[in-house]
């Protein structure tokens, strides 16, 4: 069985949710640099606040009430430049394309108008009860295609 995709929306340029993360001590190494597997922790906690925001379900609604998750499948992710201790990271998702069961997303971070990374990623809507994969409630589909510019910061 093939998952068919669609675009989200038709849009090319969906406005992105935006969200702010200041480093803290203990994302970083030795140096003050960010070590990089601490940004898998900041893109994973991007995503729980768009799901939140955005989606209109909040990780513990998914998991605990629900008994759904939200899996990353594929992530894909370029580093442009470090980030350093105190610094205010800038994070960008764009939703790209929902498939019957999964979304691309996209995620971007910024310091100023320095991009420090890119991450692509495939999430996959799942019963846990089991593993596994579940067509997405059309009210969530109709939530990834919604533009939103309002964020969260994390201070």
């Amino acid at each position: 069985m093939t998952n068919t995709t669609t675009d989200v929306a038709g849009h090319a340029s969906a406005a992105p949710f935006i969200t702010r993360r200041k480093v803290r001590f203990g994302h970083c190494d030795p140096a003050g640099i960010v070590y990089y597997p601490r940004y898998f922790e900041m893109i994973n906690s991007v995503v729980e606040d768009w799901f939140a925001e955005v989606v209109g379900q909040d990780f513990n609604q998914l998991h605990v009430t629900l008994g759904t998750g939200v899996p990353t499948a594929a992530i894909d992710t370029r580093f442009h430049a470090p980030s350093r201790l105190g610094e205010w990271l800038e994070f960008r998702l764009t939703p790209l394309k929902t498939g019957r069961t999964s979304l691309s997303i996209r995620i971007t971070a910024h310091c100023d108008d320095e991009h420090r990374l890119t991450s692509d990623s495939t999430l996959v809507f799942v019963d846990l009860s089991n593993g596994t994969p579940v067509p997405w409630p059309d009210t969530m589909r109709q939530r990834f295609a919604m533009d939103r510019q309002q964020g969260s910061q994390d201070e």
